[in-house]
């Protein structure tokens, strides 16, 4: 009997098309507890095909497959090639569903459910109405007056803080990494272009940073990313042995694009 397999998530790469079916790229995280003794399961890399014409019915495009959370049941592979299949298990589309937003399911929601929480919040307005009510009339025009003087004062001691909390800007600690280094980024966030894909990096080459990230515990260099876009542009090889060492975090240097 055939093994099956079912993704949920969005596509963590750009759309590739072929003559007869189009390719993508998704990750899944393994559950976050395992039986003990065995060690806990990672991210898993796929690369999902599905036929032309059951993409072109999800009304999916290249920019919103990379929005939208889809649902994909189908058979894994390995007889796939590597420059079609970068994800480290293949996956032969049967089914492609694209999965309601947060948005969408409050609109189907019932009418029941929907008329409980608008009951719950007019109780909720009614108590506040009561509250208000059993409040006691100030007993003097002038003790009144200084009663509100006396509660602006406080409450401008106390937004204060407040406000000068806000003007500090949070920086970030980023420590134990390569020179030049200005975010750490997942997997997910980074766009790898196809021209990328379809290139093989010099193995030797690959291998001796390989050897430097054992010994030192991080890459020699960040990647470079588009800031806006979050699209590689330079430091493949980096990225491939960060996926192949199965690294949380990148370390990147952005560029911004020229205006």
């Amino acid at each position: 009997m055939p093994h099956k397999i079912t993704l949920t998530g969005s596509a963590t790469g750009p759309l590739r098309e072929y003559d007869r079916y189009v390719a993508f790229d998704m990750r899944e995280k393994g559950s976050p507890s395992a039986p003990k003794g065995l060690k806990k399961s990672t991210f898993i890399s796929y690369t999902v095909f599905v036929a032309k014409k059951a993409f072109n019915k999800t009304g999916l495009t290249k920019k919103s497959i990379m929005h939208e959370k889809i649902l994909i049941q189908g058979e894994p592979t390995l007889d796939i090639p590597i420059d079609e299949c970068p994800g480290e298990v293949g996956v032969i589309c049967f089914q492609i569903t694209v999965l309601p937003n947060k948005k969408d399911k409050e609109g189907n929601e019932p009418n029941d459910k929907k008329e409980a929480k608008q009951e719950a919040s007019a109780a909720q307005q009614e108590v506040a109405a009561t509250n208000q009510e059993e409040k006691p009339a100030p007993t003097s025009q002038p003790a009144a007056n200084e009663e509100k003087k006396a509660e602006k004062v406080q409450a401008e001691v106390k937004e204060t803080p407040v406000q000068e909390k806000k003007v500090e800007p949070q920086k970030k600690q980023i420590t134990n990494q390569p020179k030049g280094t200005q975010d750490l980024l997942s997997f997910d966030e980074i766009i790898v272009p196809e021209e990328f894909l379809k290139t093989r990096p010099n193995p030797e080459k690959t291998q001796k940073v390989i050897d430097f990230v054992k010994r030192t515990g991080h890459l020699d260099e960040p990647l470079t990313i588009e800031k806006a876009s979050n699209i590689l542009k330079d430091g493949y090889r980096r990225y491939i042995v960060a996926k192949t060492l199965k690294m949380d975090k990148i370390p990147v240097m952005y560029e911004y694009q020229k205006s």
